[in-house]
């Protein structure tokens, strides 16, 4: 095994000015700029040409994850405010969603010394019914606290009661609450299943006529969910990257997508994002996991260093047709797993070949991520950014890895 846990954070550090952080999202989301880094050669353009550079025929694959109104503001009785933000639910997402009163949510908590005991209540209209949404602190850890939700009128989904009571939950970054135009612009267009706290910012810069302009172009197009957590955010705060423990997160792919994938060979995939990086190269694991451990595994979770342990050789399709005949064997159309892949340099990508991304915060597992593609090139991509007048993180340009 490689020495990669012994790897300093502090390489991976630079001088970013708030000036520099992109606040606000543009206008027109295809009008943000465009670094294309291939090789040591860099060009600037704008996101809606994205087109003329990427390799014939590419398959794109793109995260649908949705954003859900994860922060609620609650208030004590004593006019002492409480801020839930929901993390993760204890069931499915999907049943999660679609249940009616109560659920439990993994959460974290604001102003959590001043709410001891006792149950929040907050008054809402949820589909034109006077709505009173109770949580319940059910349990309390060092990572986060059990909430238990209840509302009437119970028969409500807690999809709805979300949607109603809660805000979108902006990178802290911002240093800003959000707005009205973030319900629109911090969500993909292409976003269709609800479970994320943060958004898979890379796709925020598409447009449906550019989607349906790459298609005309010949590329092809697919999707896989990765529901984003809270961790997406959090910097590696130790002095090595072996001492920072890598957030779980969920993930959801079809079956065609596999075969996709399979039939993709010789061709470039390119993902929208590095919440569908850790998908697609999850998914060669998962494939190196049943070849190991056989088909009748149960426990589908990749974890953080995995990858670094002696594995016999696997190809990339044949990783795939593993998976392929796991789904057969029970009878399933989708993979759910989930994946604390830590991928950072001396990661080999097993099935991607080059990423549509943003430019991330230093010292973050996401700027490890790119190095692990492109080695110490990011450093002068990030210099020519930092230089030429782009916008930084979530709301700001992106950049094509080749």
């Amino acid at each position: 095994m490689t020495d990669i846990r012994d790897l300093s954070i502090d390489a991976y550090d630079y001088p970013l000015p708030e000036d520099r952080i992109a606040k606000y999202p543009l206008a027109e989301r295809d009008a943000s700029k465009l670094l294309v880094l291939r090789g040591d050669q860099i060009e600037e353009t704008l996101f809606k040409h994205i087109g003329d550079f990427l390799p014939k025929e590419a398959l794109l694959v793109f995260n649908e994850t949705k954003v859900i109104r994860a922060r609620l503001r609650f208030q004590k009785d004593t006019g002492a405010p409480i801020e839930i933000f929901c993390l993760e639910p204890d069931a499915d997402y999907q049943v999660a969603f679609s249940s009616t009163s109560p659920v439990r949510w993994k959460c974290l908590v604001g102003n959590s010394k001043r709410w001891r005991e006792g149950v929040l209540h907050m008054n809402l209209v949820v589909e034109g019914h006077d709505v009173v949404l109770s949580a319940l602190r059910v349990e309390k850890n060092d990572q986060y606290s059990e909430i238990e939700f209840s509302w009437e009128p119970s028969q409500l989904s807690f999809a709805s009661v979300l949607e109603a009571a809660g805000e979108i939950p902006l990178p802290p970054y911002l240093h800003r609450d959000a707005e009205p135009e973030d319900r629109d612009r911090y969500q993909t267009v292409f976003a269709r299943y609800d479970g994320s706290v943060a958004a898979p910012t890379a796709g925020l810069h598409f447009t449906k006529p550019l989607l349906e302009q790459l298609k005309s172009q010949g590329f092809d197009l697919d999707e896989v969910t990765l529901h984003v957590g809270a961790g997406t955010f959090r910097p590696v705060a130790t002095a090595t990257i072996g001492e920072h423990a890598m957030h779980s997160e969920t993930i959801v792919v079809r079956r065609s997508l596999i075969q996709h994938l399979i039939d993709a060979s010789g061709r470039a995939i390119i993902p929208v994002g590095t919440t569908s990086t850790r998908t697609l190269e999850s998914l060669y694991w998962i494939g190196m996991m049943l070849q190991e451990q056989g088909m009748e595994l149960r426990d589908l979770h990749v974890r953080q260093w995995y990858p670094y342990e002696d594995h016999q050789p696997l190809t990339r399709e044949d990783a795939l047709r593993n998976i392929l005949a796991y789904l057969d064997r029970h009878q399933l159309t989708r993979l759910e797993a989930s994946t604390a892949l830590m991928i950072a340099p001396s990661y080999s990508m097993k099935v991607i070949t080059g990423l549509i991304t943003n430019f991330h915060q230093p010292k973050s597992t996401l700027l490890l991520l790119v190095s692990a593609l492109i080695g110490d090139r990011w450093k002068s991509g990030y210099q020519y950014a930092l230089s030429h007048g782009f916008r930084f993180l979530s709301y700001g340009d992106s950049c094509l890895l080749l």
